[in-house]
This record gives C-alpha cells, sequence and structure tokens, in this order.
C-alpha cells in the first residue's frame, strides 16, 4: 500500500476539511486514482447531518500516486482537527497573514511512525528573511478494512420537490446569527419561481426573511461515487411550494462550508430531508462539490 503526492492547492484543501471539521471528531477520507472523498456519516453528528463528498484529484494535487490491493484505493478515518491544523500550517501565509513562513511545497504520503500508520505532511518553504525552512506533521490514521469500507453507504432520498440557486452563504450567516438564538428548529422553502424563504415559528416570535428571483436549476442525478452533478436551466410548476423543518445548529453547521463555497444549490424533499451541494469553484468547471445532509425535523403541528 503506497501514497505520495504533491498538494498543490493547500490552502484550497484546508479550506475543504475546515468546512467539515466541527461536524464530528473523526472523518473518513477516501483516497481514488481519480478522486478523494470526504465522509462525515457519524449518527451522532447533530440532527443526523452527514456529509459526503467528492474532490477530483488534479484540482488539488500533482504527482499523485497511490497504489493498493483494493483496486489502487485508500481510505482512512482521521481525527478532522489534527488534520486541519496540519493544513493550516501547510498553507503558511496563503491562509495565515502572521504566519513566519512562505510555503513553497507541501508532499503528503502515507507513511509508518512508531508502528502508527499516518498521514505525513512535508512542508518546504521559506522565512520572511529567505532562511530555508522544513516541517513535518504527522497525523494518525486509521487504515479502514475493505469490508468496513463496503458498509458506508449514503442516505437514501427520495427525488426533490425544487432545486434552487441559493444566496451568498455569508449573507445567509448574518440572518441565521439573529435567528438561532430564538429557535432550535429552522423552516426552509422554496418555489418553483425563485422563492426562497427561511423562517422560525415559536410561541413567542416568528420571523421569516425572503428572497426573489433566484434560479431554479434543473439537477442530474447525483452520488457522490458519481460525476458532480450538472445543471440545465429549467423552471416548471412556478406556484409549487415546498419545504422541510430543519435542526437550526445543523444548518448552523452547514454555513461553515462559506469558506469554501462559490456556488450552492438547496434541494428540497418536503418533509423529508434538505440536501444541499456547495461546489468548488465554478460549476461548470467544478474542482468537486460537498454534499450536505440535513434530515427533517419531524413537527407533531406540521
Amino acid at each position: 500500500m503506497r501514497f505520495r503526492t504533491t498538494i498543490e492547492n493547500p490552502s484550497t484543501f484546508y479550506k475543504i476539511i475546515q468546512a467539515v471539521e466541527k461536524l464530528q471528531k473523526r472523518c473518513i477520507i477516501r483516497f481514488t486514482e481519480t478522486n478523494i472523498h470526504i465522509i462525515c456519516n457519524s449518527e451522532a453528528n447533530e440532527g443526523g447531518m452527514q456529509v459526503w463528498s467528492q474532490i477530483k484529484v488534479d484540482s488539488i494535487f500533482t504527482e499523485y500516486r497511490i497504489q493498493s490491493n483494493s483496486n489502487n484505493e485508500i481510505t482512512v478515518a482521521v481525527t478532522s482537527e489534527a488534520l486541519a491544523a496540519a493544513l493550516r500550517s501547510a498553507s503558511g501565509s496563503a491562509i495565515n497573514a502572521s504566519s513566519s513562513h512562505e510555503t513553497e511545497e507541501v508532499v503528503m504520503k502515507l507513511a509508518k511512525k512508531n508502528d502508527n500508520a499516518v498521514l505525513s505532511f512535508e512542508i518546504s518553504g521559506k522565512t520572511g528573511v529567505g532562511r530555508k525552512v522544513n516541517v513535518t506533521h504527522d497525523v494518525r490514521i486509521d487504515v479502514m478494512k475493505p469490508a468496513d469500507v463496503d458498509k458506508l453507504s449514503e442516505p437514501m432520498c427520495p427525488e426533490p420537490d425544487t432545486h434552487i440557486l441559493l444566496p451568498p452563504l455569508q449573507k445567509l450567516r448574518t440572518i441565521i446569527d439573529k435567528l438561532k438564538p430564538m429557535s432550535e428548529i429552522l423552516s426552509v422553502r422554496a418555489s418553483n419561481s425563485g422563492c426562497f424563504q427561511l423562517s422560525i415559528n415559536t410561541e413567542s416570535v416568528k420571523v421569516e426573511t425572503e428572497w426573489q428571483n433566484l434560479t431554479n436549476p434543473k439537477m442530474g442525478t447525483y452520488s457522490y461515487a458519481q460525476d458532480t452533478p450538472s445543471m440545465l436551466i429549467l423552471y416548471r410548476n412556478p406556484n409549487d411550494a415546498f419545504g422541510v423543518l430543519v435542526a437550526m445548529r445543523s444548518f448552523v453547521k452547514f454555513l461553515n462550508s462559506h469558506v469554501i463555497s462559490t456556488t450552492t444549490i438547496a434541494c428540497i424533499c418536503q418533509k423529508h430531508c434538505l440536501i444541499l451541494y456547495v461546489y468548488i469553484g465554478d460549476v461548470a468547471e467544478a474542482g468537486g462539490v460537498l454534499t450536505f445532509y440535513l434530515p427533517a425535523v419531524i413537527d407533531d403541528g406540521d
């Protein structure tokens, strides 16, 4: 089993991990010859939220070499915080203005240290005065057995009732920051005429925020193991509106992906779940997509 690559874009890789690190203490990363998949699927996650993502190898890595007896695939479980810390260091001044070095090269490889499997990050760079510096971060991992990998499966969801292109996530964060102290449940609604609505409704307060004239794309069938979903603009049944109740804390955690998002599409399966596609780069040439699954909160009064 061998794995070695140069991280051509460490700041993007860091932002991807940053988007998911607060979901659960350990995440799963599956390396294949063409893609990497980052999975957060613990039942202990807030509100049952899951993330299944796919990133194209060539959008982040160069000199990518992988070899294993499992169709040249390697799947590992890793502590999210430790991985984020290593990538933060690897990103250097690209994300941290106070960094003491400028990164020139980052090599990530599978290694064994003291009989423990690790992802080793070898970081080469220069200090502010031009002195060369080499730093190594070893992140403990557990290499998963093929039988355990085979048990991984995405949530089963019905065909969404509507798809809508969301406003910038940073703007949604501003709204949600005001709503979250008032309710543990968030109502998400969208129509097929470009209307999107976030609201809370409790015994003491009712607040509603609405956006209009957004785009309703038609999405191709998507699985994290397939290509990213394509978009074709198609309007249908403009008077239909569909909604789902989700845990406020789950939606807040999803909004951490604002650090990487360029385009985000929400898909609503009425009273079943909310699916959120966060694209890395432009949709037409996306380097990958993070897919967030937020199950519905059952409300007896709904």
